[in-house]
């Protein structure tokens, strides 16, 4: 019984992933239309997931 408790709240909880890059720009990966190199990982968890377009920094460069 407490084994399909915790294992129907574990199915409830999301799954995020962050990427971190130093120096990758939206059109860097194939996903977003880059054509240079192939990023057939990263387009798949695109496809299946959600992707955000906008993002912003506030430190000056």
């Amino acid at each position: 019984m407490f084994a399909t408790a915790s294992l129907a709240s574990a199915a409830e909880r999301p799954n995020i992933i962050v990427i971190m890059a130093d120096d990758l720009g939206y059109g860097d990966v194939s996903c977003y239309g880059a054509t240079a190199i192939e990023t057939p990982h990263i387009d798949r968890l695109a496809a299946e997931g959600m992707r955000f377009t906008n993002g912003y920094c506030s430190a000056s460069t």
